[in-house]
């Protein structure tokens, strides 16, 4: 069992903490990743070393993403097989709360039914005003987007199952907005996933957490403003379309029909290519499906647009009510759906895969002291 810790300018709880866990579970082992924190931070991480953990470094910041990514790889390489925990560097996670995520994954291994594991926490009326409003809005964004919920979108305390190790290191994303994309993905792949409530802590108010509430909230949701973003653009198209298409014909189914099939052409292109990334081979796959939910969005449209306007509702008014309430199952269907993410490949057969080089492919330099081999 690994547990990993990405780390960003940490104080002396750090080391206290690895320390702590060596010591308290003798089939635990602690990867450290300074992200880049500089000299000043280096005595931190040489202490973490001497405790016991190996240390790898970012010669820079490449942000939390980069770090666990290079943490997971060098996982992948030197220790195959073992199940990760991620906790924070911060001192929000408890020892308790950490073993017992990394007692969840030996059950679940145990059980035969792997599943990653999310410490989630309750947050009480007296937490920090950002993290409550961050949490509060990314709770409610992610559960339009992903289509499940999740009590704490959050958390940085998560066991991640040996078998979906090399699927991590393959999600995109470099900073905080990589573990909500990991998240995003989960049910894509086919990987299930269950909470486990956890202490929440707050030391100094929050002080020492790196999370910047506007910034990083737009990374967190940045799949959502992406599609929420082509999702105008084809409506905009779609608009002016019908309102010409009406106009030449007077027909307004006809108009519809039109109207969408120009707008859905621009709305596939754009979401294969920038907002779910999917480029390279299955375009024809992506492009039948998305055919069958275009047909069924159109027949949604057209039965939502004769309804209104019958009832004397404007037709530019009609058209927004509808998209309105189209919008939010059209990004989940094409989510899970239309673009879904690579099934998650079986370990028998990751193994034949090849592995990334090195974590200095992420201009990481490695120093490997302490008790891992």
């Amino acid at each position: 069992m690994i547990v990993l810790i990405p780390a960003l300018e940490p104080d002396d709880r750090l080391p206290a903490l690895v320390a702590e866990l060596l010591d308290a579970d003798p089939d635990v082992d602690v990867v450290v990743v300074d992200d880049g924190s500089g000299a000043a931070s280096a005595h931190v991480f040489a202490a973490c070393a001497d405790a016991g953990a190996v240390a790898l470094a970012h010669d820079r910041n490449l942000g939390k993403g980069a770090a666990l990514k290079t943490g997971l790889g060098w996982i992948a390489l030197h220790r195959p097989g073992d199940d990760v925990v991620t906790a924070d560097a911060d001192g929000q996670h408890t020892v308790r709360d950490i073993l017992r995520i990394a007692a969840g994954l030996r059950a679940g291994a145990a059980d035969g039914e792997p599943a990653m594991i999310l410490g989630c926490r309750a947050l009480p009326a007296s937490a920090p005003l950002r993290s409550r409003v961050g949490n509060a809005t990314a709770r409610g964004v992610f559960r339009v987007a992903a289509g499940w919920r999740l009590s704490d979108t959050q958390t940085g305390l998560r066991g991640i199952p040996s078998s979906i190790v090399e699927w991590m290191l393959e999600v995109p994303g470099t900073r905080y907005e990589y573990e909500q994309n990991v998240l995003l993905r989960l049910r894509g792949a086919g990987i299930p996933a269950r909470e486990m409530p956890i202490e929440t802590v707050y030391l100094d108010g929050n002080a020492a957490s790196h999370f910047r509430p506007l910034i990083d909230s737009v990374r967190v949701m940045w799949p959502l403003v992406l599609f929420a973003g082509s999702s105008l653009l084809a409506f905009a198209i779609d608009t002016i379309a019908l309102v010409v298409f009406t106009a030449v014909t007077g027909s307004l189914v006809l108009s519809i029909v039109a109207a969408r099939v120009l707008s859905a052409s621009v709305n596939f292109a754009v979401n294969r290519r920038v907002v779910f990334r999917r480029r390279g081979r299955g375009a024809a796959g992506q492009l039948l499906r998305y055919g069958v939910l275009a047909v069924a969005l159109l027949a949604s449209n057209v039965v939502w647009m004769q309804a209104l306007t019958s009832l004397g509702v404007p037709l530019l008014v009609a058209k927004v009510a509808t998209e309105a309430v189209l919008f939010v199952t059209s990004y989940g269907v094409q989510k899970a759906f239309v673009f879904r993410a690579p099934e998650l490949v079986p370990a028998t057969e990751a193994a034949h895969r090849n592995r990334i080089a090195s974590p200095t492919r992420m201009d990481a330099d490695i120093v490997t002291d302490g008790r891992t081999p």
